[in-house]
C-alpha cells in the first residue's frame, strides 16, 4: 500500500512539473511568435481599414477607474487620429444587463471625438478568441490591428494569425506591477489555454449575421 501511495505521489509530482514546463513553453512560444507584429509605436504598424479594441471593465470592483480600460481607449484614439485605421470594432463582454464593455468603449470613444459611424460593436466578445475570430467571421476583416496591453496583444495576435487573420498589435500603456499582478498571473494560464483551444478547434460561443464594414 505504501508503495502504491508513493507511486501516486510521484505521478502527481511529474504531472505538476510537466504542467509548469508546458505553461512556461506556451508563454515563451506565443511571445516569440507574436513579438515581430506588435509595437508601442504607431509608425511600426501598417495601414489597415479596421482596428479591434479588446474589452475590459470600465471600473474596478472598488468603483475606481480601470487604468487598463482608459489606456486602451487612449491607444485607440491615437491610432485613429494617426490615419492608420478608419474603423474600430469594440469587442467585449455583455453577459449581464448591468455590464456592457462594448457600449462603455463606444460611448467613451465618442466622448473623445471618434464618430459613431466609425465604431462597430461586437457584443459577443466574451473571450479573446471570440473577439479575434469574430472580427473575421462576422465583420469580414482579414487584416486588423489589435489594441490592448502588450501581454494581451501577444496572445490575441497569435490567435489571429493561427486563425488566418493578418494580425498586428498596438500596445496600450500597461499599469503598475502591483496593480496588474493578478491580471499578469492569469495571463500565464490564458496563454497555455491557447494551445488547448487550437488543439480541439474551439470556436466562438456565438455566431450571428454578417456585419459589413464599408
Amino acid at each position: 500500500m505504501k508503495k502504491f501511495i508513493k507511486n501516486i505521489l510521484i505521478l502527481f509530482l511529474l504531472l505538476f512539473v510537466a504542467g509548469i514546463v508546458f505553461i512556461a513553453w506556451a508563454n515563451y512560444s506565443i511571445k516569440e511568435n507574436s513579438d515581430p507584429y506588435i509595437s508601442y509605436s504607431i509608425a511600426d504598424l501598417p495601414e489597415t481599414k479596421t482596428a479591434l479594441l479588446l474589452g475590459t471593465s470600465k471600473n474596478l470592483d472598488n468603483g475606481l477607474p480601470n487604468a487598463y480600460f482608459y489606456n486602451r481607449i487612449q491607444a485607440a484614439i491615437d491610432l485613429y487620429k494617426s490615419g492608420k485605421i478608419k474603423y474600430i470594432i469594440v469587442s467585449g463582454d455583455n453577459s449581464r444587463k448591468d455590464y456592457n464593455e462594448p457600449e462603455d468603449m463606444q460611448l467613451t470613444l465618442m466622448k473623445y471625438g471618434i464618430p459613431k459611424d466609425r465604431i462597430y460593436a461586437d457584443f459577443a466578445g466574451f473571450r479573446t478568441l471570440d473577439s479575434v475570430v469574430r472580427a473575421k467571421d462576422i465583420f469580414g476583416q482579414k487584416k486588423i490591428i489589435i489594441i490592448s496591453q502588450k501581454f494581451h496583444n501577444e496572445r490575441a495576435v497569435f490567435l489571429g494569425r493561427k486563425n488566418g487573420i493578418e494580425s498586428y498589435g498596438y500596445n496600450a500603456n500597461d499599469v503598475s506591477k502591483n496593480a496588474g499582478f493578478k491580471t499578469h498571473m492569469r495571463e500565464y494560464l490564458a496563454k497555455a489555454k491557447v494551445y488547448w483551444d487550437l488543439l480541439f478547434g474551439v470556436e466562438p460561443k456565438f455566431g450571428g449575421k454578417k456585419i459589413i464594414i464599408p
